[in-house]
Parts: C-alpha cells; structure tokens; sequence
C-alpha cells in the first residue's frame, strides 16, 4: 500500500491520509475579513483529496499582518466573515481544516506580492509602524521595527490566545503557530534579528522563551482533545543564524509542552540568504527534526510530484508532505497521485464520474 495514502495521526487529530496542504496566504483579505475568494479558493482546495487543509497565515492583531489585505482573526467581524466561509467550505467536504496563527513583525506593512512586496512605510497610505524582536530592520530600506516592551510582548501573547479561542468556536481541527518565514517569532529565534539584551536575546534559552510562551499560551487557550503543532524555518541559511541544531532543541522543548508535530521549512528571515535550490532540499532538516524530537514532521519544499512525496515516506524522512504551489497549479494533485500509486481518496460523488477508465476504485465518499 502506498506510504502516502496511510492514515496519520497528529495529535488527537486522524488523518485520512498524509497530503498536507500548507498554509499559502492569498492577500484578499478586507479588514481581516474573509471574502468570497477565500471560500471559492478553501472550497476547491476541499475537493482535493487532501488529507488535511492548513489555512493561510492569519494575523493575531492587525499590526501582526504581512500586508493590509491579509487574513486576521483578532475581533468579532473576523470570527463572523471567517464562520461564512467554514460553514460553506464544510456542508460539502469532509478535510479536516487547521488555521495557521501568525505575526509578521518587522516583515509586516508590505504591498502584495504582485505589487511587489515592498513595505509600505509609516505614514503612506495602508502603511503602519511594525514591531520585532528588535529595532533591527528586514531590508536596508525598510523602517525599522519598535522592539516589543513588556506591554507590547503581552498585547501579542494575548492576540495568539484570543485567537485560539475564536480558532475553537470556529470548529478548526487544529492550530499551526508561525514560527518560520522571518515572522516575528522566527525573528526572536534568530540572532540575525534578535539583539536583545534581556530575558528574550542572547542565549539560545533566551531566545526560544517567547516563541515558547507563545505556544503555551495558544495550547492552553485550545481544547486539549485538539492538537497544535509549530512551523519552523530549520536554518537562516546565513552563517551566524538560527540553525539546524537550534531548531531540534526548541523542536524538543516544543514536544515536553504538548506540541503535537513539526512542520519544517527554511529561510525567510535574512535577505543574505543563501538557498540551495533543489527537489527536497529540506526534507533531510524534517528527517533530523524528526529523529532528534520524536515529533511527526511535515516535509515541505519542491515536493512535486507523487513519487517523490512516497519516497520521502518510504525512506523514512518525514511523516507527511506538505504541498503548496503545487496543489495552486494542480488542484486535483491527491486525485491525480492516487491514481499513480493505487490508492483511493475522498471526492463528492458529483465528481466520481470524472474518474479515468483505466483507473479503478479512485474516488470514496
């Protein structure tokens, strides 16, 4: 049988399968709120036969979005927009739904990627002040961030709990805190962000504490029969920053606070970076994390196609394979990897009839 195709357990949470669709922000977000994309977007990605969906990076508190028009879940008109949108994604589709929660830090107040990406400085129009770990900028020609006081640090541990609790009104399966890409909790990780002198900077203790408060306080603010995991850049890819062997002890200390698996990515917090490009130049990070933690792992990263995603289980590297642009261009990549390795997925029955003759026994409700 198919490696890809077994069930998985994450948590509490059963997985029918061990496609995983990661977390792809769509920056069509007004004020926070969900529009009609994102139910035209979740509810195709529903249909593919997936056996979990991660939504996009969702802000905890509007200064915490990576531009004016992501997706937030910090008042009562966030909650609501989103609860249109997962009630009509869930009348007809069986995936198990998990939110990603996220702040970007001093990577926030940016124009859309197809704008340019560039931030939008403090007093433009849609611009705002960022915040980070320290008053240490992502790009040369980026305002700086206010490093976070004690208040601030508070009001963000705060926003990941409220958060939480609306995630759990909303009925997610689960919840993935943001720890990679150069978001804000990666920035407290990585030296090349983190310049800190107190409790949060120095140290490798130091600067896992608030990343690690910060899930506590997710886990606490989650029903406890519903996991939450973290996504983790494993390496900078910049001598002098966060590290392999920094990511398998946080990953470790992750796992003794109840963390349910690991979710391995790179990069993403220096514009020094140095990434070797290739087909799963990241699942050896997952297969470390993975063998040092005793965590399950999420492998992610040019995973395209179906033998590739099986070998990467058969060989033991990871426990699940993430999948991003792929599944963007091939909304049916579980159906069409299925097919490939001999294995059924779960489709409504409006769509059996699109089932090749030469393939048998595709499609389940």
């Amino acid at each position: 049988m198919s490696h890809l195709f077994t069930p998985l357990q994450i948590g509490p949470l059963a997985l029918p399968n061990r496609i995983v669709i990661a977390p792809m922000c769509q920056y069509s977000a007004v004020d926070g709120n969900a529009t009609n994309w994102h139910l035209m977007h979740l509810g195709t990605l529903s249909h593919s036969g997936a056996g979990l969906l991660i939504l996009e990076a969702t802000a905890v508190v509007p200064e915490g979005r990576i531009s004016g028009a992501d997706l937030g879940l910090w008042n009562d008109d966030n909650e609501a927009a989103l609860a249109r949108v997962i009630a009509g994604v869930r009348a007809h589709s069986k995936m198990p739904l998990a939110i990603q929660l996220a702040h970007a830090g001093r990577k926030a107040s940016t124009r859309r990627p197809w704008e340019g990406g560039a931030q939008v400085h403090p007093g433009e129009p849609g611009g705002w002040q960022t915040v980070g770990a320290s008053a240490v900028p992502h790009a040369a020609t980026d305002t700086p961030p206010v490093a976070l006081d004690a208040a601030g640090l508070q009001r963000v541990r705060d926003g990941f709990a409220q958060a939480a609790r609306r995630a759990a009104r909303l009925g997610f399966e689960g919840i993935e805190v943001h720890a990679a890409h150069g978001y804000l909790l990666h920035q407290f990780l990585s030296p090349l962000a983190n310049q800190r002198t107190d409790a949060y900077g120095g140290s490798l203790e130091n600067r896992m504490r608030f990343p690690l408060e910060v899930f506590d306080a997710v886990r606490e603010a989650f029903p406890a029969d519903r996991p939450v995991w973290v996504r983790l850049s494993a390496t900078d890819w910049v001598d002098g920053g966060w590290d392999l062997d920094g990511t398998v002890a946080i990953s470790q200390a992750l796992k003794a606070r109840g963390c349910a698996a690991i979710h391995v990515s790179s990069g993403g917090v220096s514009t020094a970076q140095a990434i070797p490009l290739a087909p799963g130049y990241q699942v050896p990070h997952a297969r470390r994390v993975k063998e040092a933690s005793g965590l399950p792992t999420i492998a992610v990263g040019l995973i395209t196609t179906p033998a590739q995603a099986e070998a990467v289980l058969a060989e033991g590297h990871a426990d699940a394979i993430g999948i991003a642009r792929a599944v963007l261009y091939d909304t049916r990549w579980p159906w069409h990897a299925a097919a490939e390795l001999g294995a059924r997925v779960q489709a409504p029955p409006q769509f059996w009839r699109s089932q090749p003759r030469e393939v048998k026994d595709l499609f389940e409700a």
